[in-house]
């Protein structure tokens, strides 16, 4: 399952070093095109020549080679990689990678990475259980990487504890298996998907402002769901303190009703499907003061004016081939509420939430969501996960779409 994949193998200055040896060895064995970046301190532990040969590929070590100004373009290499495994990964480096300090071509090439990244800690158990590494390990995973965790036994430093590197044999499995489940579940492979999610914030002042409790885990499920389903995702995300889990997912980052919309109007000629499921604010202060509002009166007056409504724009440039879902959150006549919706803005599908359901809609974990589509079908579905809930919004898009 990899054969002709790329695989960019990093590796740091650990005493693991040596079994990276061994983890090349197996990829190429199994067909894989790989290249390897060192670290200088790798270099203490085990020869770029060793690894070079095995890899049937030069070493990179620099930036540009010194003798002959050739550039090691870390761009190029993160966009040739399919997947990016940094084994060992010691706690130096953990710390680079979660604060983007890219002063060697390792960790740069992980910044401009677009692949998934998997990462392979290895160092002594005080060092993995101190707090700043567990934090950095944290941040990591919410970046989207994945972590194949270290394991018991004997270390270098004579104790015994957790924090000897995965096994070859284990780490080579686990990437044959990420290859092997990405290819059987690709129901999206080669579909462009736009999602927004999260809420709005409508400015008052300098330190006041109106939303809503949108969490943004509903749409972050989606994208993450679609990633895992092969398609391009593109993701429109108002301002939440969560993130994908999937590193393939493009990010972009807005607060105001206005920034969505301008994204959202910018992106969607360019994709096939456009999942509407941000709280968008439906009305924004006609004046933004440049001061902070003073409590100099008992009653204060507010004047609001509507934004833009994205899915009716969205509604009348969809062009044939395209289709347009959206969420409605309702607390009264759901279902008749959610047709009109559905009807108004040239919806192809609408997701339903009440408000009335115990564990759905804003802030929770859980969902539980009835779809709607142009044929007047309506699937209700039990209450789950929101990730679950993703699972049966994309199949059942998928199923329009075949």
């Amino acid at each position: 399952m990899i054969k002709g994949k790329h695989i960019l193998v990093g590796v740091t200055g650990g005493i693991a070093a040596y079994k990276t040896a061994t983890i090349i060895r197996l990829l190429v064995k199994e067909g894989a095109e790989v290249k390897v970046i060192m670290t200088d301190h790798a270099k203490e532990f085990i020869t770029p020549l060793t690894l070079a040969t095995l890899s049937k590929n030069p070493v990179l070590t620099a930036f540009f080679n010194t003798e002959n100004g050739d550039w090691n373009s870390h761009v190029d290499l993160g966009l040739w990689a399919d997947l990016y495994l940094i084994a060992p990964a010691t706690a130096n480096t953990l710390a680079k990678m979660a604060a983007g300090i890219a002063d060697n071509l390792l960790v740069t090439t992980y910044l401009s990475a677009r692949c998934s990244v998997f990462i392979a800690p290895s160092m002594d158990l005080d060092m993995l259980a101190h707090p700043s590494t567990k934090i950095n390990i944290e941040t990591l995973i919410a970046f989207g990487n994945t972590i194949l965790e270290p394991a018991g036994g004997e270390l270098a430093s004579g104790l015994t504890g957790k924090g000897r590197m995965a096994e070859p044999e284990e780490i080579v499995k686990e990437i044959i298996n990420f290859f092997t489940k990405k290819k059987s579940h690709s129901p999206l492979k080669g579909k462009h998907l736009l999602i927004n999610a999260g809420p709005t914030r409508e400015p008052l002042d300098p330190v006041r402002f109106i939303s809503n409790h949108s969490s943004g885990k509903m749409g972050i499920a989606l994208a993450d769901a679609a990633a895992r389903f092969g398609a391009t995702v593109d993701l429109v995300l108002g301002p939440v303190n969560i993130r994908p889990s999937s590193g393939s997912v493009n990010v972009t980052d807005v607060t105001t009703a206005s920034e969505m919309a301008e994204e959202c109007i910018s992106l969607f000629p360019h994709c096939d499907i456009a999942i509407l499921s941000a709280a968008v604010a439906d009305f924004t202060p006609a004046e933004v003061k440049s001061s902070k509002i003073k409590k100099e009166k008992k009653d204060f007056m507010l004047k609001l004016r509507p934004t833009a409504d994205i899915a009716l724009t969205l509604g009348k440039m969809k062009r044939p081939g395209q289709l347009l879902a959206g969420f409605a959150l309702e607390t009264d006549d759901e279902i008749e509420n959610a047709k009109r919706k559905l009807l108004s803005k040239n919806l192809d599908i609408i997701v339903l939430n009440s408000l009335k359901e115990k564990g759905a809609g804003f802030g929770h974990d859980t969902n539980r969501i009835t779809l709607i589509d142009r044929n007047n079908i309506i699937d209700k579905f039990e209450l789950k996960s929101k990730d679950d809930a993703a699972t049966d919004i994309l199949k059942k898009i998928i199923s329009m779409i075949q």
